[in-house]
């Protein structure tokens, strides 16, 4: 057997591990599913994810799931479990295919209805108190620290150790760097005891025959400000071949995105209430950029690096020319 085949062979073995030890029949035909992250594999009935870092993101998770209301529309949980230096997560099917792998189809009434129902879904995530026993996070999306007097000391210290990358240009890090401290002043007071979803993208939504069915993934949630959220689905839409799996990449279109944020703020103005919103984002957007850049350094010159690594998009903040400049 070769590498190629052993691997796929390996992974339908952990998802059927995973069935058995949540009790249920692991002889189920399995079909292995789109995942970014994660190794997930569909059941008729259920839905299996396989997390091969020894971080207990799915256990996390499942310790979210719990307190969630009934609105964010989170499938049953049926087992979590540790398998091997990973977790695993048994939830019962929801019907619907993810949001992302439909939208370039959909046309702008269904769309449309689809940005409101997401809205209502997570503004119900928002309004969740976070349990006062989540496990800390190591390392989340956007690299700053809630409930403390200086949220950016993350990003910062980040940031300084950018700056002894290869091929990295250095006034570009300085000037983040400074950027940064100029605006950190706009994020008093980072405090919150509700949550945030942590990865809303268009992946991790459920559409079918018309209706948002699912919200999905909660691996990143934890207590923040709510426009941490509203970072991620901007990123979502200005990047959205970032956030799919490789083989719906052709098929994603940032035009496609184009009217999302203006109908977002028309369902959810709270999401864009907070003061100095867009500065806000201007500081998440380089802590989500700076810890990509961190674990996918440049290889060659920043010349030769494709047009979205994280590279150049934190470049892109800095230099006043990224997504967020067009947005206010």
């Amino acid at each position: 057997m070769t590498d190629e085949q052993e691997r796929p062979a390996l992974a339908e073995l952990r998802a059927r591990t995973a069935l058995r030890g949540a009790g249920l029949d692991p002889t189920v035909p399995l079909e292995r599913a789109s995942s970014v992250t994660n190794e997930v594999w569909l059941t008729p009935t259920h839905v299996v994810r396989v997390n091969r870092r020894p971080d207990n993101r799915l256990a996390r998770e499942a310790a979210v799931a719990a307190v969630l209301p009934a609105a964010v529309g989170y499938p049953t949980i049926v087992a979590t479990g540790a398998e091997r230096g990973g977790d695993w997560l048994v939830v019962r099917r929801v019907p619907g295919t993810p949001l992302a792998h439909r939208w370039p189809d959909l046309d702008a009434t269904d769309r449309r209805r689809a940005v409101h129902q997401l809205a209502e879904r997570l503004a119900a995530v928002h309004a969740t108190p976070a349990p006062d026993d989540l496990p800390p996070m190591l390392r989340a999306p956007q690299l700053l620290e809630i409930g403390t007097d200086a949220p950016a000391t993350p990003v910062l210290a980040a940031l300084e150790q950018a700056a002894s990358l290869d091929h990295v240009a250095p006034q570009i890090i300085s000037e983040a760097i400074a950027l940064v401290e100029k605006l950190a002043p706009v994020l008093q007071p980072f405090v919150a005891d509700t949550l945030v979803h942590g990865d809303v993208t268009f992946e991790n939504v459920l559409w079918d025959s018309g209706e948002v069915t699912a919200l999905l993934d909660l691996e990143w949630a934890r207590a923040g400000p709510r426009d941490l959220d509203l970072d991620i689905i901007l990123r979502c839409c200005a990047h959205p071949q970032l956030h799919v799996g490789a083989e719906h990449a052709s098929r994603t279109r940032p035009e496609d995105y184009r009217d999302v944020p203006a109908w977002l703020a028309e369902d959810y103005p709270e999401l864009f209430d907070a003061p100095g919103w867009v500065d806000r984002l201007r500081i998440y957007s380089i802590a989500y950029d700076v810890r990509e850049l961190l674990a996918f350094p440049p290889t060659r010159g920043v010349n030769r690096l494709p047009e979205l690594h994280p590279y150049h998009r934190l470049a892109r903040v800095v230099q006043g020319t990224s997504y967020l400049d067009s947005i206010h």
